[in-house]
This record gives C-alpha cells, sequence and structure tokens, in this order.
C-alpha cells in the first residue's frame, strides 16, 4: 500500500488530525510553509535536470569534435 492510495477519506482524517494536533491559527502557517519547501525542492529539481542536460551536450559535442579530428 503507497501512498497513491490514501484516497479521499484517508485525506480528511489526515487533516482532521493535523487540525487538532496544531489548531486552526497554525494550519496556514504550516500549509504555507508545506507550499514553499514544495516548490524550492521543484526548482532543485528542475536546475538539477538542466544541469545533467548541459552536461550531456556538452560531453556530446566534445566526442562529436574528437571523431572529427581522427582519421579513419
Amino acid at each position: 500500500m503507497g501512498l497513491s492510495n490514501i484516497g479521499i477519506p484517508g485525506l480528511i482524517i489526515i487533516l482532521v488530525i493535523t487540525l487538532i494536533i496544531f489548531g486552526p491559527k497554525k494550519l496556514p502557517e504550516i500549509g504555507s510553509a508545506f507550499g514553499r519547501t514544495l516548490s524550492e525542492f521543484k526548482k532543485s529539481a528542475r536546475e538539477i535536470m538542466s544541469d545533467d542536460d548541459e552536461q550531456d551536450s556538452k560531453t556530446r559535442s566534445i566526442e562529436s569534435a574528437d571523431r572529427k579530428d581522427k582519421p579513419l
């Protein structure tokens, strides 16, 4: 059973428990902090992926230049 199998009833239970633990005043702060954290994570993941793509394209261009320089 993974996280994808929670469903609507499970999310409602989690929300109610969170509301009981943290109270209604803290809930917006927690949601906002979670949103910022998720946004920062996505941004970092995109940067890592673009760095990898950049590195791959540099490697390919160097390899193709090496092939052109070497006689058959």
